[in-house]
């Protein structure tokens, strides 16, 4: 049977648990095979936690929630656990053994939910690149094709869901980080609406309001029904989105009725050159969405295109970058030296640190009334829009890595990565990228459907309508731990 779990989402390894036909003791076990067998040549779980894991698969006090012993993977940014290791990417971190005291809110809700975790995923220093290749752990490798990137920061997580060492993983989002990294590996990847899920009790927001947590996936089912468990406000947060009118795995499998959806296939402000795969992505996918009855035009908000937005999104990430350093330091301390951070973040760091109070909050006023002129465009009639999630295929492993004369060449290569989604951080808007294209040389090429603020349900239902149509679950990456792979 291990061998064929591979191949099950998280809501069928659920169902197994549930009519004893397994136990979460052996769907542990066997994602541990699994790891062993495909991990050494992803480099995709950097904190192993398996003894662990054993003991919570096998203990009478393991949560009966809804994915009671379905195997999972914690990202190492955000989400710690009490008593666990947590590095964030960091070689400062990973020197000192740094360890965490308490769960997160999310952390929490995770356990709860009955999932059992066997360890951490890679990201890259601070989770600020849009691939995964810090030097603390090394490069994760894209199961599809090896010496191409998985995306980031999610990229451990991704990969490892991918290859179907778990069926599901944590993830976030402050720039593109869950849709980049599915984009890059074939997956389903939500960024919630902001405030759909809690950030405390360390943070009450973070990059000034753009990080959503959530998760990586290979079915919509698994998504909605994740976000059931995970979703909700906490005591102190400082702002939630709205309750869902019905729970969002009743709306997998729902009519989304006709809609009116905008088709946007080239870059924002025309920051980046769109590859003609990630186009055609876009526009396969508007046929389909033609073919089942939605109505489809060449539209997107105006305000997109306004260049002065990339520059204020900078702003609030290097002033976070500094602080994020600055935290650290507080909370260990122990002073973080030059050497102790790679290049990139150091110069971005640098740069954070120049920046005003009031010239952060300037930046912040910009970019909320750049959200409105933005949301404005929901309001005029439209339910979608629709855009490529990258503007290119997954890139080769090294090609944003710094050096001491351009310490800011993986910041400039991002571009591409985060061009059609960084925008949705800044309006907080929901957004999913789906694995509907594959190119020529067989990578995953995924499309972005985003919705007004707080209508995580009419993206749902229209996912799962594409899911039906055009479904993905069959394709298999390269390097697999199933007993098939192609």
């Amino acid at each position: 049977m291990a061998d064929d779990l591979a191949f099950l989402d998280a809501t069928a390894q659920a169902e197994l648990v549930r009519t004893r036909r397994a136990s979460p003791w052996e769907l542990v076990e066997a994602a541990i095979a699994r790891l062993e067998r495909v991990n050494p040549t992803l480099n995709a779980v950097v904190i192993p936690l398996l003894e662990q894991a054993r003991r919570n698969a096998s203990s009478a006090a393991l949560p009966d929630g809804p994915f009671r012993g379905v195997p999972f993977l914690l990202k190492d940014i955000a989400c710690h656990a009490a008593g666990e290791p947590y590095h964030l990417g960091m070689r400062f971190l990973r020197r000192l053994g740094w360890t965490e005291r308490d769960d997160t809110y999310l952390a929490a809700r995770f356990r709860a939910a009955g999932f059992v975790w066997l360890g951490r995923t890679n990201v890259p220093e601070l989770g600020t690149q849009p691939t995964t290749e810090p030097l603390a752990y090394g490069p994760t490798r894209n199961p599809w094709d090896p010496s191409r990137s998985p995306g980031g920061s999610s990229g451990g997580a991704a990969a490892a869901v991918a290859a179907g060492i778990v069926p599901v993983a944590h993830a976030n989002d402050g720039g593109g980080s869950i849709r980049i990294p599915a984009s890059a590996c074939g997956l389903v990847g939500l960024k919630p609406s902001r405030g759909r899920t809690s950030l405390g009790p360390d943070a009450g927001e973070q990059w000034g309001g753009f990080v959503a947590e959530h998760v990586v996936s290979r079915s919509v089912r698994d998504t909605a029904a994740i976000l059931d468990a995970v979703a909700g406000p906490m005591p102190g947060d400082p702002y939630f989105a709205p309750p869902p009118a019905r729970p969002f795995a009743a709306e997998v499998g729902a009519s989304p009725g006709r809609l009116r959806i905008g088709l946007m296939t080239t870059a924002p402000a025309g920051a980046a050159a769109v590859d003609p795969e990630c186009g055609a992505a876009a526009r396969r996918a508007a046929a389909l969405l033609q073919d089942l009855g939605h109505a489809v035009e060449e539209s997107h908000p105006a305000a997109l295109d306004e260049a002065e937005a990339a520059a204020r999104f900078i702003t609030v990430f290097a002033s976070w970058t500094a602080r994020d350093l600055a935290h650290w330091t507080d909370k260990t301390g122990q002073t973080i030296g030059p050497d102790d951070v790679e290049p990139m973040n150091r110069a971005v760091a640098a740069q954070g640190r120049a920046i005003s109070a009031e010239t952060y909050i300037r930046a912040l006023d910009w970019l909320h009334a750049h959200t409105r002129r933005v949301a404005a465009w929901w309001t005029s009639g439209f339910d979608l829009l629709l855009t490529p999630t990258l503007a290119e295929p997954p890139p080769l492993l090294g090609q944003f890595t710094a050096t001491a004369d351009d310490p800011l060449r993986g910041f400039d290569r991002a571009v591409p990565f985060v061009t059609f989604t960084s925008p949705f951080n800044v309006t907080g808007q929901p957004a999913i990228s789906l694995p509907l294209h594959w190119s020529a040389d067989g990578l995953p090429i995924g499309v972005q459907l985003v919705a007004a603020y707080g209508r995580e349900d009419v993206l749902l239902r229209v996912a799962a309508q594409l899911e039906a149509a055009q479904p993905w679950a069959d394709r298999r990456p390269r390097v697999h731990a199933g007993a098939t792979s192609s």
